[in-house]
């Protein structure tokens, strides 16, 4: 991933890794080898998951279910400050197993289970010094490549469509901007000019197929008098963007899907009265057929259904060997 954005891609399935950018081709102009290089990692890091989740699975006296294992690593760059920051960690079913210090060039284990490992790792000082070299110069030097390969791409700002929307007249009213560029923004609402931090709801940023992103602000109106209206409106800023985007809050743009209540209708009445005449007509057909067959026999059913249900990696347990 570089700003969010998925690059390259394998899977057990493919076993193959595969560019998902479009200007991630002009690597293997440059530099033909580099997903045949990239998939041979990547073999080699399944093989090692498959092996760390029977370690911490005994690690942690489990048997069997379903169990993940993360990890995470990665750098970031400021351009303007010239700043480089590497990160490391790994986590098993959704909490922190053990993580890098870049600093103290230590490991932390906030898990008992991961005592031993943070033993053999620290332990281990050349593949500290390693890690620490890759993600304070080598992580960074590819990061500016990929960087300059999809400067295009990844330095374009595209602007997000705002809409207002809401399921009834008294749910609230959801502030949605989709299709925006990158991710680094902000989506509020504020009433006379300051910021809301009551009566709102803010989303997550999600990402879109297309790889934008969206993003809603709910706002609850069950104690907004129709003559304040007027004075709420959603902001939508960006990070370099210097105008903001405006929605005023106002019923006529608000977009729904309610349709208010006008009697029973009569399209609901003729389909009452012919889905009974067919229920009728059923039940006849049945007890004529019940009369000639003179009963049910049981059905001979058989059913079945198939169930288809870097390379600096080093193995969790704390034997000597290949792995993690």
């Amino acid at each position: 991933m570089v700003d969010d954005v998925q690059i390259v891609h394998y899977d057990s399935n493919t076993r193959t890794a595969v560019p998902k950018q479009d200007w991630m081709k002009k690597v293997i102009d440059d530099d033909p080898e580099y997903f045949k290089r990239s998939t041979n990692i990547f073999m080699g890091q399944e093989q090692t998951f498959k092996d760390n989740i029977e370690v911490l699975k005994q690690r942690f006296n489990q048997t069997g279910g379903v169990h993940i294992y993360q990890v995470m690593y990665g750098c970031e760059w400021d351009d303007e400050k010239n700043e480089v920051n590497g990160y490391r960690q790994y986590g098993y079913d959704g909490e922190d197993f053990i993580s890098l210090d870049l600093k103290t060039e230590t490991w932390i284990a906030p898990k008992q289970q991961a005592f031993i490992t943070k033993q053999k790792w620290d332990n281990n000082k050349a593949r500290t010094a390693y890690l620490k070299d890759y993600h304070t110069r080598i992580c960074p030097k590819w990061l500016k490549k990929y960087v300059n390969y999809g400067r295009r791409s990844l330095m374009r700002k595209d602007l997000p469509s705002v809409s207002l929307l809401q399921k009834t007249p008294s749910s609230p009213v959801t502030c949605h901007a989709t299709g925006f560029y990158p991710d680094r923004v902000d989506l509020f609402w504020r009433k006379d000019g300051e910021e809301l931090h009551e009566d709102v709801d803010k989303g997550e940023i999600l990402p879109n197929h297309d790889g934008t992103f969206q993003m809603s602000v709910d706002l609850n109106i069950s104690s907004i008098a129709p003559e304040d209206w007027k004075k709420y409106d959603c902001v939508f800023q960006m990070s370099d963007v210097k105008d903001d985007i405006i929605t005023k809050l106002d019923k006529s743009v608000i977009r729904t899907n309610w349709v208010p209540p006008s009697g029973f209708p009569a399209g609901a009445v003729i389909g009452v009265v012919v889905g009974l005449l067919l229920l009728l007509l059923c039940i006849a057909g049945l007890f004529m057929w019940r009369k000639k067959t003179n009963g049910f026999s049981r059905a001979n059913i058989s059913e079945s259904a198939d169930s288809n249900s870097d390379s600096s990696q080093s193995q969790l347990s704390g034997k000597t060997g290949g792995g993690e």
